[in-house]
């Protein structure tokens, strides 16, 4: 078994190296599809997602698929974001273990809403009366295993949609993420993953025709259409790890730490503390910082977050839980990230 976790952290490595190093700050802006890097869960946002090493269940869908494989009955989530400028993410996640050899099956529904805008044409530019709304999703479909409860490996395969009614673009796209554990009370965690790496997107449709005149004698009007260019998905890698310090037999105090490289933006580095209360209380930190970058340049919401949660018994003498989240993200324009989250463990 040693072997087979030396094999799966190479491979780890070989591939965050790969994106490591594809990217610089020049290309800061060239990739698209950022609802990719939009983080919809309360508990993972309430620590800035520097919790790579240690996420677990619904939240690490977004995160480390890895961590999906940590739960140990089945969870569904319902995740609720009020992003900026009136614009709102709502998600969707499922982790079920299958059998009793440490795989879990996990599912991802994450759609953007930014609200309706005027309709308008080169012949009505001041807008025709008419509205429409884009459509921005991302649909996921992982699985992940646990090895003898120290290493879990997860992959996880993504359909990202950007449409409108007369043009889409469309992609697929791969997750996949490591943690180890070790320690003598399992308290020390290590966790890699490699996000959005997948083909490009390209817009096409009826858009993007026009009718012009036939350039020849004979009068009448040809369709033509104009070629986009395509875009990268805004792939990256993260780097964590997470050290808990037992306070008794039920409560937990977690110093992490997290490096993000991105392909196409600066890279980032931060930490977090979670405090957990036995089963029914957790209360979260969480700072990021972009490196080597200016006021005017860096990302909407470096700087400080938070969040809690509260876990309800449902039944008595059983495991089935309701559990409340909320996360915060401060940023230097508008009134700050806030997420809701919703789950049922069973």
């Amino acid at each position: 078994m040693n072997k087979r976790y030396t094999i799966l952290m190479a491979v780890a490595c070989l591939l965050s190296t790969g994106v490591a190093v594809a990217g610089n700050p020049d290309r800061q802006g060239e990739a698209g599809a950022n609802q990719l890097i939009i983080n919809p869960w309360a508990r993972c946002a309430g620590l800035h997602a520097m919790n790579t090493s240690s996420v677990s269940g619904a939240d690490a869908l977004y995160l480390n698929v890895a961590g999906v494989s940590r739960v140990t009955s089945t969870q569904i989530q319902l995740g609720h974001t009020r992003y900026i400028a009136d614009i709102n993410l709502n998600a969707l996640g499922l982790a079920m273990p299958i059998g009793k050899g440490g795989g879990v099956l996990g599912v991802s529904l994450v759609a953007m809403d930014l609200g309706e805008f005027d309709l308008t044409t080169t012949e009505t530019p001041e807008g025709s009366g008419a509205t429409f709304s884009p459509t921005y999703f991302n649909m996921g479909l992982s699985y992940s295993h646990l090895f003898e409860n120290k290493v879990s490996v997860g992959v996880m395969a993504k359909v990202v949609n950007e449409s409108i009614s007369n043009a889409a673009a469309r992609a697929f796209a791969i997750d996949a993420g490591v943690q180890y554990i070790t320690g003598e009370d399992d308290n020390f965690k290590f966790g890699i993953s490699l996000r959005n790496v997948g083909s490009k997107m390209r817009f096409t449709g009826e858009g993007l025709s026009r009718q012009l005149p036939n350039p020849g004698p004979v009068q009448y009007n040809n369709t033509y259409y104009e070629r986009t260019t395509a875009y990268e998905l805004p792939s990256q890698l993260n780097i964590g790890a997470s050290y808990d310090l037992l306070l008794g037999a039920n409560n937990r105090l977690s110093f992490m730490g997290n490096f993000t490289s991105n392909a196409f933006s600066r890279d980032q580095l931060g930490g977090g503390l979670e405090l957990t209360v036995g089963k029914n209380f957790a209360l979260r930190a969480g700072y990021k910082a972009e490196l080597d970058a200016t006021e005017v340049e860096s990302t909407l919401d470096n700087g400080i977050s938070g969040g809690l949660s509260f876990n309800i018994p449902v039944r008595k003498g059983t495991d089935t839980r309701l559990g409340l989240d909320y996360g915060y993200r401060q940023t230097k324009i508008f009134n700050g990230i806030h997420n809701l989250g919703l789950r049922l463990e069973f």
